[in-house]
């Protein structure tokens, strides 16, 4: 009997040192989550802290966190146990979860003051927030699926934000409680596409090669020197990912552990061949953003590239693009924007890359970007999803759309002349959309001849 007590306290010990190892090393995860994602949401998208945790920060272990918003240094303190995490908000750049330096150090970088200065001049200027009306009769018909989808949640999911255009007309628009027109809100993976826009202006400007060696430094030594910016954007790039995002997966430990994540990433072994073996990855784009970084003399130059070339052409007046550490944009995940800018992306390529008779994205970028991946099985181009899979099966083959974690989509329809706009908290698998019969059914009012 001895024997047995004396193995069972010795399995008892090792399985406790085992979970403490384990919590260790979710720490930063954990408390990292809490506190960028409740720094952005209160400072960046002005939300209120307690809806917030109530919904946003209420799963798993990360509803456990205690949570302390200073309002007067605009930072974000988590705690779990013996961990800690603190993310802090700068105007114009959003918030950056800190890892390795202070607040203090890290405001020392400052966005440009002129910058600034437009972006809240072109902020405070009503008339660039404004998008025509589109056809009454339509937005008379749409109406009552806008109020069942956000205001009764009858399609699923929890909604912020609907917007749709329909031939560059706004025809349904409405928001959930606490959420309005000029609410910035999260991305999360639309982020991709956006990224995918900023690499097509570069290529029309003549300053990428999306074919050509990267010519990354870590990659010489090895086959990863011959991957591509198409690789990256296809999804191709035969590099060791984990996207699982429920423990400390690569997704997870990039975002919530590293001070430069597009090093993170590209520091990630070949597994395959480039551009032979398709896999999605959040890392492939922050690596696309970093060395798109590399394309310009300072981050300050890159972000008045990226105003200039992108944002403003669009009507895209105050968007916040949050950075790592290193000050490299966070192509994967952290773009924070309204619902109507959102609306100007996705009519950018309906408008086959173009505002008016401007032309932004090269000729030839559309068919490009929804051209499938080989090995996607037909639902993914460069930094695109795709229906032409048929994954939504009422929905027509030819529509492609940008897609984020919990439910954030920009559905874009050739066709029809239509993009649907989709903001909220909707996680899977509990709490989904259902997007076949939401899209569904705005298609049938867009056909109707009524």
């Amino acid at each position: 009997m001895k024997r047995v007590l004396r193995y069972v306290a010795i399995a008892l010990l090792i399985a406790i040192v085992g979970g403490c190892i384990y919590l260790n090393r979710m720490m930063p995860i954990i408390t990292g989550y809490a506190a960028k994602n409740l720094a952005s949401a209160v400072f960046v998208s002005c939300r209120e802290a307690k809806d917030v945790e109530a919904m946003d920060l209420h799963f798993s272990l990360i509803r456990f966190t205690n949570n302390t918003v200073d309002y007067e240094n605009k930072t974000v303190t988590s705690r779990f146990l013996w961990g800690k995490s603190t993310a802090a908000y700068r105007e114009g750049y959003g918030v950056t979860l800190l890892r390795g330096a202070t607040a203090d150090e890290l405001r020392r970088q400052r966005f440009p003051k002129d910058m600034l200065s437009q972006v809240l001049a072109r902020q405070d200027s009503t008339a660039t927030m404004q998008l025509p009306a589109g056809d009454s009769a339509l937005a008379q018909r749409l109406a009552p699926i806008a109020e069942a989808f956000v205001g009764e949640r009858a399609y699923g999911g929890h909604p912020f934000a609907f917007v749709v255009l329909h031939k560059g007309g706004v025809v349904a628009e409405r928001y959930d409680k606490g959420i309005g027109a000029d609410t910035k809100l999260l991305s999360w993976s639309m982020a991709k596409s956006f990224t995918n826009a900023l690499i097509g202006i570069m290529v029309k400007d003549s300053l990428l090669d999306i074919h050509a060696p990267m010519e990354i430094p870590e990659w010489q030594g090895d086959g990863r020197k011959a991957i591509t910016l198409h690789d990256l954007m296809q999804m191709q790039s035969g590099l060791e990912w984990n996207e699982d995002y429920g423990a400390r997966s690569d997704v997870n430990v990039m975002l919530h552990c590293e001070r430069d994540m597009g090093l993170f990433a590209l520091s990630k072994p070949l597994e395959h061949d480039p551009g032979t073996h398709w896999q999605y990855s959040s890392g492939t784009t922050n690596i696309a953003m970093r060395y798109l970084r590399s394309r310009f003399p300072s981050n300050e130059a890159m972000l008045r590239y990226l105003h200039s070339r992108l944002f403003a052409p669009l009507g895209i007046v105050a968007p916040v693009f949050e950075q790592d550490m290193s000050g490299t944009l966070l192509g994967s995940s952290y773009l924070y924007a309204t619902a109507r800018d959102y609306a100007r992306f996705g009519q950018l390529f309906l408008n086959d890359g173009c505002v008016g008779s401007e032309r932004i994205l090269p000729e030839g970028w559309m068919d490009y970007t929804r051209t499938p991946a080989v090995g996607s099985g037909n639902r993914y181009g460069a930094f695109f999803w795709l229906n032409k899979n048929g994954k939504l099966p009422d929905v027509p083959r030819d529509m492609f759309y940008c897609d984020g974690h919990d439910g954030q989509d920009i559905f874009i329809f050739p066709a029809q002349q239509l993009v649907v706009v989709v903001l909220g908290y909707s996680p899977k698998p509990d709490n989904v959309i259902d997007f076949n019969a939401l899209l569904r059914d705005v298609l049938e009012e867009v056909r109707s001849k009524r």
